[in-house]
């Protein structure tokens, strides 16, 4: 039983903090800085980068859950205070500094915040973690009175009603733990065998071997590490699942409550394990609604509002238990303030199920109420919210199941589609529809636990420690449930407070982001150390070589050889497809050794005739309008073509450089080999960072424009990136990277008339090289 009357203070104590930076972390601290101004605060803190831990401490003290709090003392008291009362230890979880021999209370809020990390992961911060924490307090010579704060859910998959009591289990955390750094060994190993090797590295050459070998073998390796930890946080879930567990993170805090039990709580010394459970925005301290970032159902509930979550797999009846962040703070500070006898560990539920319950379907109905009212807004106006059924898991995963299957059907036809607009319109629709399927399977892999549970966390001992406040206090400092009203705290308080959220998370997007195809910006900055770099096919001209062979063909040679020609070019046509898929170069290679045998003064003369009238037609205003504006700006403009340089020469004027490669001749005529290797993809990037250096040109304020995935390695070196009608992988790169995506048309008035002025009045020149 608690004391008839608790204490509220903690007078002079000496507090060490963990997880200081965390969202209960920041509100503890602020709870100590403002309520109880003679303690001396010890914070754990990890540097970040070139970030020291007290560099990381002034960054924390300037955000929102701090700002009532410096405006009631004043800046300069402020600093003062900080510097007199806040010791800043630099360290983490798993590297602790030697602590102070005379702390009186210690705080471990230190956590994971993931609920599925790879196992060693989990085990590495929350088993580990919470085990250095007692040894070093153990080498310190401290006695402190420890609140180990934990989680609700700690009593694994259960039904009924959860006391506030010792776990019953006999999983030992010392086995587990080894286990789990076992796993992680085990499993890098694996992904390092041969066989596993090859097939990271065939699915990375077929994804990205138009990017170069770099780039596929980066890949590779992406793909490896992603394995691992694939495989590691499905051996978490199933370790977790195989003992009684949800997940993993559940777990590990359980076994980190059995650690400190065994280290401090039943080894001569005093422990209060606080449990939350769903722990969400201020009710009132320091402000109602304060935040910090989305939290656990957070994810859920913003996903239903912009209508990504047509319905749910949960129980109408489950409770969901919901917790305000000040109600947890106020309860770790009264425990704190309280210590249980050595030896007895004391437990406390701060959940809201047994004396306040929030059932599932009533909190979607607040839900859905709030944004029936507050629509979030879409392109075409608002967002419409789905009308939820609850007609169970079977069902709902029978749907799913359908949708997918649509899905690879849409991949199937597509890749039997030319690239066209029309395809990457319809590779973007069926993105969104995968898109939309991995939300919906991921919000219930994560969220199957919380909203189908049958758990009522028993409340009594917290009750018990909240009554036993002051009564002059306990509105201020007191986490009485009861007088939640759930639907003013998540229509007023909560629902806005994450709305506001995401409102700033739109007007930073909206700022950063140029709408797909707006108007490019005239006003470029005047500079001579800019390059503007633009790819020629599909990008300042809507053709290939493919077609541009053809267009050489027709203007040049008789008809009757014309039917013969085209059969040829079909039947080849499958393996110069799967050469451009595996390698732009080797498809280059291949198609251009169709010039064999060619004079090159009859190509030069095809191109000055009927294939320069073609190309002009198939050449883009919108790109003769960006080139010119470049060109004004002082910038050096280079067309780069990784095909035969001298089928750039009717757009030369145009430019102040063509760069592309040239083939071999011999006593005048073609021999369908290429003089160098062509300048494409990571042979590109090498070649423009050479022209840089040698010119002097500054890359990171410099414009690049090109189409393919084969540019990736190219643009990524430019400051200014632009996709120009991009096929579907440099499409959701560019979204990805944030880069601006435009489509340009061929043709348009003027073009024929502004490009023959051009090259009447500008020297051209094209380099046909590749080093």
């Amino acid at each position: 039983m608690m004391p008839h009357s608790a204490k509220t203070e903690l007078g002079n104590a000496h507090v060490l903090l963990t997880g200081a930076t965390g969202f209960v972390g920041q509100a503890v601290l602020e709870r100590l800085l403002t309520d109880h101004p003679a303690t001396h605060i010890s914070l754990l803190v990890r540097g970040k980068g070139r970030q020291t831990g007290q560099d990381r401490l002034r960054q924390l003290l300037r955000k929102p859950v701090f700002e009532r709090w410096r405006d009631a003392v004043g800046a300069e008291e402020a600093e003062r205070i900080v510097r007199e009362r806040i010791t800043v230890l630099d360290g983490s979880m798993t590297s602790i500094p030697e602590l102070p021999s005379h702390l009186d209370v210690v705080i471990h809020s230190a956590s994971t915040v993931s609920f599925d990390p790879p196992i060693h992961e989990a085990f590495d911060t929350n088993v580990n973690g919470a085990v250095s924490l007692y040894q070093a307090l153990l080498s310190s010579g401290s006695d402190p009175h420890v609140v180990h704060v934990s989680t609700c859910y700690v009593g694994g998959l259960r039904r009924g009603v959860v006391p506030e009591a010792k776990l019953e289990h006999d999983v030992d955390w010392r086995t587990e733990w080894a286990s789990a750094t076992q796993a992680h060994e085990r499993t890098e190993l694996t992904s390092r065998e041969p066989a596993q090797l090859e097939r990271f590295m065939s699915r990375a050459r077929g994804n990205h071997g138009k990017e170069g070998p770099i780039a596929a073998a980066r890949a590779s390796e992406n793909a490896r590490r992603e394995w691992v930890r694939s495989h590691l946080v499905d051996a978490g879930r199933r370790r977790a699942q195989s003992l009684g567990w949800t997940d993993v993170y559940t777990l590990t805090k359980a076994l980190a409550e059995r650690a400190a039990e065994d280290l401090w709580g039943e080894a001569g010394h005093r422990l209060s394990v606080v449990r939350p459970a769903i722990i969400e925005s201020a009710l009132q301290h320091p402000f109602p609604g304060w935040i910090d970032g989305f939290k656990v159902a957070d994810p859920l509930i913003f996903a239903y509002g912009r209508g990504q979550l047509p319905d749910f797999p949960g129980l109408p009846d489950s409770i969901v238990d919901v917790i305000p962040v000040d109600f947890v703070v106020n309860a770790i500070l009264a425990a704190a303030a309280n210590p249980t006898p050595v030896d007895e560990p004391k437990y406390f539920h701060i959940a809201s199920g047994a004396s306040n319950p929030l059932p599932f379907h009533r909190m979607y109905e607040n839900v859905r109420d709030y944004y029936m009212q507050h629509p979030l807004p879409k392109d075409d106006g608002f967002v419409k919210v789905p009308t939820w059924k609850f007609a169970g898991e079977r069902k709902f995963n029978r749907r799913l199941l359908l949708a997918k299957k649509k899905a690879d059907l849409w991949d199937a036809g597509l890749r039997l589609m030319p690239n066209d607009e029309r395809k990457r319109a319809l590779t973007a629709e069926n993105a969104k529809l995968r898109a939309g399927i991995a939300t919906l399977r991921n919000f219930t892999d994560l969220y199957r636990a919380y909203v189908q549970t049958q758990i009522i966390f028993d409340d009594r001992n917290a009750r018990a420690l909240n009554n036993a406040l002051p009564a002059e206090v306990r509105e201020d400092r007191g986490f009485d449930v009861e007088r939640i009203d759930w639907e003013v705290y998540l229509q007023k308080v909560h629902l806005p407070s994450m709305s506001e959220l995401t409102a700033a998370y739109r007007r930073r997007k909206a700022a950063a982001a140029q709408p797909a195809n707006a108007r490019l910006k005239p006003e470029l900055p005047q500079r001579t150390d800019v390059l503007a770099v633009f790819d020629l096919e599909r990008t300042v001209v809507d053709s290939n070589i493919v077609e541009q062979y053809l267009w050489v063909r027709t203007s040049g040679f008789r008809k009757a050889a014309w039917p013969k020609e085209v059969a040829d070019l079909l039947a080849s046509l499958p393996g110069y497809l799967r050469a451009e898929k595996r390698d732009r170069g080797e498809f280059i290679r291949a198609f251009l050794r169709r010039y064999r045998g060619m004079p090159v003064a009859r190509l030069e003369e095809v191109v000055r005739r009927g294939y320069a009238d073609t190309m002009l037609r198939h050449t883009s205003a919108d790109a003769l309008a960006r080139i010119r504006e470049h060109r004004a700006a002082g910038h050096r403009t280079v067309l780069v073509t990784g095909s035969i340089g001298l089928l750039a020469a009717p757009l030369a004027g145009l430019f102040d450089e063509v760069v592309g490669s040239s083939m071999h001749v011999k006593d005048g005529v073609l021999t369908g080999y290429l003089a160098k290797p062509p300048l494409v993809d990571e042979a590109r990037a090498a070649w423009l960072r050479r022209y840089a250096e040698e010119g002097g040109y500054d890359l990171a304020a410099s414009y690049g424009y090109g189409d393919s995935h084969s540019d990736l390695p190219w643009l990524s070196l430019l400051g200014k990136p632009s996709a120009i009608n991009p096929d579907a992988e440099l499409a959701r790169e560019s979204h990805k990277r944030n880069w601006d995506i435009y489509r340009w048309k061929s043709g348009g008035s003027g073009v024929r008339r502004e490009v023959i002025a051009a090259r009447a009045t500008i020297p051209a020149r094209i380099d046909e090289k590749s080093d």
